[in-house]
């Protein structure tokens, strides 16, 4: 199985402060111990994470800095972690749940990572058809 991991998850992985960061981790713990999982990215989750990292600081880290941590943190997944190139086109359409501008992003991520026999990994309850990542010790 290729999870797609959301900008709410690297971010949520990256930042020990967050909110989410035991319950990232402890999930990314349990993928990385089975054999099977792909641990994905694309290009708006990693430019997702730059950006946040940069405005959660107040802009002092600086851009380098934030795409150097996520260098790491994908780093640490070994030969788990994969790219996937993002060959969807909006074009194509999307999914009939996506009304609003708020949700396209995500409904492009959940498209592209059906696409490619995967699923969209989120902390996000109100995407169709994507897996949420449980709560931590549940």
């Amino acid at each position: 199985m290729n999870y797609l991991l959301d900008v709410n998850v690297l971010v949520a992985w990256g930042w020990a402060d967050h909110a989410d960061h035991p319950r990232v981790g402890a999930w990314l713990g349990k993928m990385k111990a089975k054999r099977g999982i792909t641990l994905v990215t694309s290009a708006i989750p990693e430019l997702g994470f730059v950006r946040v990292s940069v405005q959660r600081t107040g802009g002092r880290l600086p851009v380098s800095e934030a795409a150097a941590t996520l260098a790491g943190m994908l780093g640490s997944l070994g030969k788990q972690h994969g790219f996937l190139p993002d060959d969807c086109s909006t074009a194509g359409g999307l999914p009939p749940w996506c009304t609003a501008a708020s949700r396209t992003t995500d409904a492009h991520l959940v498209t592209l990572a059906a696409r490619h026999g995967g699923r969209l990994a989120t902390l996000d309850e109100g995407i169709p058809n994507a897996f949420l990542i449980p709560m931590h010790g549940i």
